[in-house]
């Protein structure tokens, strides 16, 4: 969006490089320019362009990208004369052309300014001050979400499917016949056509037009790169075609043989950034299916190939032109008459022409999303129309025209306006089948006999009286709040009432044809007797209500295959049952003490049965005898008091393929009962109090996993044996050491060994696991500092074996005195949980160094996240949640607070008092806010209730196709943390569906370890039916009563959980091996193959965070009040004067990439870092400090010259970066990559880099230190005494002011 730049002064000069700084011009208010109107706007928002950037001379070809939006002054030398003469000979200005997402390009009208357009979008993604929007559009980074180009950008993708031409020679004929001579041709592909003509005469000369559909393309091994082109039917032509190139050769090969293998005459041209059609595309004379959707189709009868042409195409029967801001119905569209599709569709019409009433043959007309309010009389000239889309427009009432349509069957009319909607008038529409009248508000429909299918989705319905609808066949009714419903059951096959508040539901007649019958998520207390007598009734979907009993006829119906009665309140089942065809039967979440005892003997079709969460003691057997009928695959009995006896009973089910059995009271597994279990594939014995699993489970050929944590197992099984193992989990065990072979598994995927505080394990030998946990060798906490908060997280990959979530773990973010932790959801990709984990941290920490509101910081924490997911985020998604635990900026000597902020449907509760505080929230469909802004923007919301079919979360990071109906605006929720909380979970969404925050909170009240408890609710979740992936992380708390601070800002920082207290005396460079300590297993701080490091370690990359030179005078002075060895507050107690402690700086990342930790075949791993999977952690001492207040703050700009000064300037300050707890980037390899200036998440660099400002990850650094040393406790004070002998250091050269931001830490 510039100009050219100022002309050069005379004489040679070199020009400095891109790189090179510029100095800052003043901003000037552009002036109006009716030559360039083009180039008006705000000058706020826009980045300044590059000399790269800038638009080419007028000699250059146009369709330079152009990223920024001020322009450049005019040189100041040109006089006005010399302007005018410019003026006439310089051609104009090029087109500009905006896009967003990465899809199609628009062209911008002469009114519209760019830098207007970036602003809107920057504040429709939820930025609130303008000085912040400006912000952003000064960052490359945003091109992924809106980009402007000088000219049309070139799209090679988009340009292949529109048309293939090019000079090549060609031969028509047989091959044999030496007439046909090879001869230099112009060849176009387009449409359905080959196109071959003169090459001097190509516009008037003769043309030969090949039909391509039903035809074939062969490749001619005579010549090189030569393809045979040939029609169909009996008078087939064949062209030769030699190429140049082998290039060319292929890309003709693939879109002529897409076009021979259609069945139909079709043409897809949807997504190109059309303006008017090809003008070659008229040659198709037999095409018969157009796809134009989401182009830029403007109606111009001055320019050829607009959409008054349509006319041209004689055959034509479907049409699509949706999503092409049309803003007017094309005329030219009506002149048709084979249409009988057209889908015009998101198209801001406001009315529809009376000419449509020429398309007689029309059968389908889509006009949802328009904002109609009327239709023309002329409709009912549409004899044959049968369906017609009237939803999320304006509509206040039912179109007249209607009664006349008597072909139309089904009418949608969801998602308009409700207010003044009369649906009497149906009354006269006989003819009308199906209704869809979701997103409405509907008092009373008793007026709709003729109805069949009824669609009263979420609306606000509280009873629903559907008697006098005889003919109905299907009622929708979910999401509402109907108290009664009645309905007429002579012809009902299929009842959906989920999620209302249903205390009475009667059906009469009995319906002989139901079917499928939903009425889950009620208020029922007993199931009415109408559907025991329903014979032909297969899926009964009961759960969620308040039953008490099951009647015993119910199991007598031979058609009911699926009965889902969890989350009642039954005490026991039918006694006395007779056969069943039952095939699925869930009861969990009752009180169930017991199973009928002829339960498993009756129902030989059983495959699968969940009886989990209840009070189960044994289990019924399945035969009397040594021969059984079971066929029961499926087995779920987890959170019960089973006891040892019942695992006998499990042989009666030779065909068992999966058991869950955790949180039970099983103290041991009989090896001779799992030998029997043959065909076993997945076990989970966890939360019980097994000493061993049996060495007979090598019997089970066909195991994949075994998951058996939290329990008391001494030896490590013979799991390795197994030729299908991928899944291993023993963590929270009691194992001392794992033997393994030497060839492991070939499909072993993961391990996990945290919670093992006895395990010493070579991990060196591991290196072919993808994911290995293991815990870090311990030396104990030797401080005795109380704990504020420690954490343990788990992941677990869904039926499809993969894992689409991640979670995040920092427990000493920033300064030392906080803590971050997120849980990410890609619901079905990787790529966005993975990118959300390693990048968010870092954006935090950004973002709290330009304002003090911490809730303003999550907020625009999740909006800057939203360009960082770069191509990503344009058709990918996902949830996710961030806690962070500080100390209020404005108040520092209060209490910590929590802030949690979420996107989608991962979710934060925080345990108060023993009670459920839920701090997020889930923006969907049911919000009304959300709809209406949905409406606003008109998206179509489906069925399913999701926006686009895409999401049914409308707030989300991602999916930025569907902006502006989904943003990544955030809930955010601060507390002030008490003694009273407990703790808080963080759960993905997998975790929240299948657990309620009331179960969840109970679940991990019982549990003391934080890690035994993250993998307690994974577990639950699976059992309870969880099929997708699913991450807990639990944050256990302990504030004390005395929960503020009383030390003052240049105090030291409060301990962080489960690690040393900071240095008061010492800090020192070398370190033994075991002279680390670490945080118990509890914290959840496993690494795959990790190793902890410190910075000192890392010296070469990083520079050091310590130093052995004496404390300069300064806030940890002799006449600090808070020095060492003085007492402190409870949260910051303070140490020894004598005593070295190390304060280790963890983040945690995990997810699902992983390999060998090598970058490639013949590079080392990274010095220190350990990793094979998809974990990596490392230490590092980190004293950052509070500047005192009267300290010299550091300038903003400070912010983005890395993290300290080179080792190589002695005399240069160090300066303290935001984002000092935080780490750097970690590749998919397992190996980290350093923060830099402009990290892309998207392009990771390949290599390590030797040596980078700041290293790999963003520790605060410290002067040089001369040489440090690890001092052995009994050591400590004879090194004291040396070191006071020492002569005293010369000052270094340097200012004579400290730096910006000192530190806390005596060096």
């Amino acid at each position: 969006l510039a100009v050219r730049p100022p002309a050069p002064e005379p004489g040679p000069r070199r020009a400095p490089p891109p790189w090179s700084p510029r100095p800052r011009r003043p901003a000037r208010r552009l002036e109006a320019d009716p030559g360039q109107p083009r180039l008006r706007g705000r000058s706020s928002g826009a980045r300044p362009l590059s000399p790269a950037a800038s638009p080419p001379p007028p000699t250059a070809p146009r369709g330079v990208e152009a990223s920024g939006g001020a322009a450049r002054d005019r040189p100041a030398e040109e006089s006005p004369d010399g302007e005018a003469a410019a003026a006439e000979k310089a051609p104009p200005p090029p087109t500009l052309y905006v896009q967003l997402h990465g899809e199609t390009a628009r062209r911008l009208e002469a009114d519209e300014k760019p830098l207007q357009i970036q602003n809107d979008y920057l504040f429709q993604l939820g930025f609130g001050a303008l000085w912040r929007v400006q912000e952003e559009g000064l960052d490359s980074e945003v091109g992924c979400l809106i980009r402007f180009y000088a000219g049309k950008p070139h799209s090679t993708g988009s340009s292949e499917r529109i048309q293939l031409s090019g000079t090549y020679n060609v031969r028509k004929g047989k091959m044999h016949l030496p007439v046909n001579r090879w001869t230099r041709r112009q060849v176009i592909l387009c449409g359905t056509c080959l196109i071959v003509s003169s090459v001097k005469d190509s516009v008037a000369g003769k043309m030969h037009v090949l039909p391509l559909i039903g035809g074939k393309v062969e490749e001619v091994k005579k010549h090189q790169h030569c393809l045979a082109f040939s029609s169909s039917g009996p008078q087939s032509q064949t062209y030769y075609i030699c190429f140049d190139t082998f290039t060319e050769y292929l890309r003709w090969l693939r879109q002529v043989s897409k076009v021979a293998s259609q069945r139909i005459s079709s043409v897809d041209l949807s997504c190109c950034s059309l303006e008017h059609l090809p003008a070659n595309l008229f040659y198709s004379q037999d095409l018969t299916h157009l796809n134009l959707k989401q182009n830029f189709l403007r109606q111009n009868p001055k320019e050829p190939g607009g959409l008054e042409s349509m006319w041209l195409f004689t055959k034509l029967k479907s049409l699509n032109l949706s999503n092409n801001h049309l803003g007017d119905f094309p005329l030219a569209v009506c002149n048709i008459p084979t249409l009988a599709e057209l889908n015009m569709s998101c198209n801001a019409l406001r009315a529809v022409p009376a000419a449509v009433g020429a398309m007689h043959n029309l059968q389908t007309f889509l006009l949802d999303g328009n904002f109609l309010q009327t239709l023309p009389a002329e409709l009912e000239n549409m004899h044959q129309l049968s369906y017609l889309g009237l939803s999320f427009n304006e509509f206040t009432d039912l179109p007249e025209v209607l009664q006349k349509l008597t072909a139309v069957e089904k009418l949608c009319m969801s998602g308009n306006c409700v207010g003044t909607l009369r649906l009497q008038a149906l009354r006269k529409m006989p003819h009308i089948k199906h209704v869809d009248l979701r997103n409405l508000i509907a008092d009373g429909v008793d007026f709709l006999p003729h109805v069949t299918q009824l669609d009263l989705r979420d609306n606000k319905l509280e009873g629903l009286d559907a008697v006098v609808f005889t003919n109905l066949e299907v009622l929708h009714c979910e999401r509402n709040q109907l108290v009664t419903l009645n309905a007429c059951g002579c012809f009902l096959k299929a009842l959906y009432a989920s999620s209302n508040e249903l205390v009475q539901l009667d059906v009469c007649p009995v319906p002989n044809y139901l079917s499928y019958m939903d009425v889950s998520r009620n208020c029922l207390e007993n199931v009415p007797e109408w559907v025991c007598e329903s014979r032909k009734l297969e899926v009964l979907d009961i759960g969620h209500n308040q039953i008490c009993e099951l009647p015993a006829r119910l199991f007598c119906n031979s058609s009911l295959r699926k009965l889902l009665a969890g989350h009642n309140r039954m005490a026991r089942l039918p006694e006395s049952l007779e056969r069943t065809s039952v095939e699925v039967l869930d009861v969990q979440h009752n009180q169930l003490l017991e199973l009928p005892p002829s339960l498993l003997m009756k129902a030989d079709s059983l495959r699968f049965l969940n009886a989990s969460a209840n009070k189960l003691e044994t289990l019924p057997p399945a035969t009397l005898s040594e021969e059984t009928n079971s066929i029961l695959q499926e087995l779920y009995l987890t959170n019960n008091n089973l006891t040892d006896k019942c695992v006998s009973l499990l042989t009666g089910h030779p065909h068992l393929k999966v058991l869950h059995m955790a949180y039970n009271r099983l103290q041991s597994f009989p090896a001779s009962k799992m030998a029997k279990l043959e065909e076993l594939e997945e076990i989970d014995l966890s939360g019980n109090k097994l000493k061993a699993v049996p060495t007979t489970i090598m019997n089970c050929r066909r195991m994949h996993t075994v998951t058996a944590h939290s329990n008391c197992i001494e030896v490590f099984p013979e799991v390795m044996q197994l030729p299908e193992i991928k899944c291993v989990d023993l963590s929270c065990n009691e194992l001392s050491e794992v033997t393994l072979p030497e060839n492991l598994p070939p499909k072993l995927q993961e391990l996990d060994l945290t919670g093992n505080p006895r395990l010493a394990l070579d991990h060196r030998t591991l290196d072919n696991i993808r994911c290995f946990k293991i815990d870090q060798p311990s030396a104990g906490d030797a401080s005795g500092a109380p704990a504020v908060w420690s954490h343990g997280y788990t992941e677990a990959s869904g039926v499809k074996n993969k894992l689409c979530v991640a979670a995040l773990s920092v427990n000493n973010f920033c300064d030392n005195q906080e803590a971050l932790y997120g849980v990410f959801d890609g619901d079905r990709n990787v790529e966005v949980p993975y990118l959300l984990q390693c990048t968010m941290s870092d954006i935090l920490a950004e973002e709290l160094q330009k304002t003090r509101d911490g809730e303003e910081c999550m907020v625009n924490t999740f909006i800057v996240m939203q360009r960082k997911l770069g191509t990503a985020g344009q058709k990918l998604g996902g949830a996710a949640v961030l806690c962070h635990i500080r100390h209020d900026p404005v108040d520092p000597g209060g209490p910590f607070t929590l802030t949690s902020a979420n996107v989608g449907k991962c979710q934060t509760v925080l345990c108060r008092n023993g009670k459920p505080l839920p701090l997020s929230r889930s923006y969907v469909m049911s919000c009304e806010e959300e709809l209406r802004r949905i409406k606003r923007h008109k998206a179509i919301v489906t069925e399913d209730g999701k926006v686009n079919g895409v999401t049914e979360s409308t707030r989300i990071l991602g999916y930025t196709f569907l902006h502006p109906s989904v943003v990544p605006r955030p809930h955010v929720q601060s507390v002030a943390l008490s003694p009273q909380d407990e703790f808080f979970i963080l759960g993905s969404k997998g975790l929240w569906d299948s657990l309620s925050v009331e179960e969840a909170v109970d679940a991990v009240r019982s549990v003391p370890d934080a890690l035994a408890a993250a993998k307690k609710l994974c577990t639950l979740a699976q059992s309870y039916g969880c099929r997708e992936s699913v991450s807990a992380v639990v944050v256990q708390l302990s504030v004390p009563e005395d929960s503020f601070c009383c030390c003052e800002l240049a105090a030291l920082p409060p301990p962080s959980p489960g690690v040393f207290a900071p240095a008061a005396g010492v800090a020192v460079r070398e370190r033994p091996a075991d002279g680390l300590g670490a945080p118990s297993s509890s914290s959840g701080l496993a690494s795959e193959m990790s190793s902890e490091l410190s910075t000192s370690e890392m010296s070469s990359e990083v520079g050091s965070t310590a130093s052995d030179e004496p404390p300069p005078p300064g806030p940890l002075g002799e006449g600090s009040p808070a020095g060492p060895g003085e007492p402190r507050c409870a949260l910051h107690p303070g140490g020894a004067p004598s005593a070295f402690q190390r304060q280790l700086s963890s983040a945690t990342f995990s997810s699902a990439f992983s390999d060998n930790g090598l970058d490639s075949d013949d590079e080392e791993p990274i010095e220190g870092v350990f990793s094979n999977g998809s974990r990596v952690e490392v230490a590092a001492d980190i004293h950052c400090g509070r500047a005192r207040d009267g300290e010299r703050r550091r300038p903003p700009e400070a912010a983005d010259e890395g993290v300290g000064a080179v080792e190589d300037e002695p005399g240069a300050s160090r300066r303290v970066d935001g984002a000092a707890g935080t780490m750097g980037r970690r590749r998919g390899n397992g190996s980290v990559a350093p923060q830099e200036r402009s990290h892309n998440v998207i392009e990771v660099a390949a290599d390590a880099p030797l040596r980078r400002p700041g290293g790999y990850f963003a520790a605060p650094a410290q002067p040089d230190p001369d040489d440090q040393l690890i001092i052995p406790p009994e050591l400590e004070e004879e090194v004291k005494e040396m070191m006071k002998q020492r002569p005293p250091a010369p000052p270094r050269p340097g200012p004579a002011e400290p730096a910006d931001c000192s530190c806390d830490t005596p060096l």
